[in-house]
Formats: C-alpha cells, sequence, structure tokens
C-alpha cells in the first residue's frame, strides 16, 4: 500500500513504525514543525520526523495546509491512502478527497464517544472501566467519519492517563496497520457513527488542575 502519513507525537511514532513493519509504502511524512524544547530551547523535531529520517522517508512540515502548496505535494506524491495520527491540523476537503481510498484517522476512544482532543484524559477523569481506539475514514467534521475497526482497552483502578495512553499506543499502532492492509485487499466495511450518542473530549484546562482543599 502506496500511502502518506501525517502525525506529529509520540503515539503518531509508534503507529508510523507499526506502518512501516508491516511492509507498507510510506512515500512521504508531513508532521508539525521543530519546536524550541526545554530551558536551553533547543530546537527539537517531533517523534515523527525522527522516525521518518531514521527510514530514509522524505518530511514535510508545512505552516498550513490550506495555500494550496500540501495538495500540489501530495498530487505529485499520488498516494492510494492517507493515514493521519494527532497530525495537529484540519485537512481541507481537496486534500480528505485527494487519495483514491480517502484519508483515515486513529482516535484513542470508542467513537462517537469522547469526541476532540483529550478522549483519555476525559475516560480516566469520569472513572470509565474501559476505552479504546477506533480507526475511522475522515470526512470534514471533527471525528465524525465512518467507523472502519475498533478495538476496546480496559481501564484499571488505579491507572493514570499516562498508563492509558501507553496501553493504548500499541493497541491503536497494531489496528492501524491491520486495518491498512484490511483496506489494500478491499476487506473493510464502513459503519456509520451513532451521532446521537456523541459526547465531547475537549482540551483541559489548567483551572482543572487546582486543588480544593
Amino acid at each position: 500500500m502506496k500511502l502518506v502519513f501525517m502525525g506529529t507525537p509520540d503515539i503518531a511514532a509508534t503507529a508510523l513504525t507499526a506502518l512501516l513493519q508491516a511492509g507498507h509504502e510510506v512515500v512521504a511524512v508531513f508532521t508539525r514543525e521543530d519546536k524550541p524544547v526545554g530551558r536551553k530551547q533547543i530546537l527539537t523535531p517531533p517523534p515523527v520526523k525522527v522516525v521518518a529520517q531514521q527510514h530514509g522517508i522524505p518530511v514535510y512540515q508545512p505552516k498550513t495546509l490550506r495555500d494550496g502548496k500540501a495538495e500540489e505535494i501530495l498530487r505529485a506524491l499520488a498516494p492510494q491512502l492517507i493515514v493521519v495520527v494527532a497530525y495537529g491540523r484540519i485537512l481541507p476537503r481537496e486534500i480528505l478527497t485527494l487519495p483514491p481510498l480517502g484519508c483515515i484517522n486513529l482516535h484513542v476512544s470508542l467513537l462517537p464517544k469522547y469526541r476532540g482532543a483529550a478522549p483519555i484524559q476525559w475516560a480516566v477523569l469520569n472513572g470509565d472501566e474501559v476505552t479504546g481506539v477506533t480507526i475511522m475514514a475522515m470526512d470534514e467534521g471533527v471525528d465524525t467519519g465512518d467507523i472502519l475497526a475498533v478495538t476496546p482497552v480496559p481501564i484499571g483502578p488505579q491507572e493514570t492517563s499516562a498508563d492509558v495512553f501507553e496501553k493504548v499506543a500499541a493497541t491503536g499502532a497494531k489496528a492501524l496497520a491491520d486495518t491498512v492492509q484490511a483496506l489494500a485487499e478491499g476487506k473493510v466495511q464502513h459503519t456509520p457513527q451513532r451521532h446521537e450518542n456523541a459526547t465531547k473530549a475537549p482540551p483541559l484546562t489548567k483551572e482543572m488542575a487546582l486543588f480544593d482543599f
């Protein structure tokens, strides 16, 4: 499967590694810009960029996807599929409809529950006993596309969001690689989400971290 990968943090790097190990042809990686990190503000590449460079994959770090330049690059690359994992940018319609097999996304909740930026944190905060990963076909909404695959992940009573994140990253990477293979073989079924059951998982705020003694 010839694909383009879009992602930025550690979970995306884990997913990219799984796709490469499964033998998929990743022709390019799109990720966010390098950022200053630590006290010394050392310019540091995103984890996905590090993995891509280790495998000799071309890396693109556009500041926007809406000026036509990224679309031009993607048309030249001609991927069959675009895979997105925590990229951090909204894909415009022109890019969503560009690959023959569309764009798919790894989301770390059991959609339609916990649509948004912080699904793991809200699952732990709400005391859920189970979360999971959803591989979905992307559309122009926020986490609203058809479901392609779902894998539950249990949450232990003493587990923090960091603990759950580690489990979900590994589970999600395997589920993603399996789904891409199934897409290549034409064996994936699209299941529309039940939008009436949707809940939101917005970013946590600093105020939520304050203790009331």
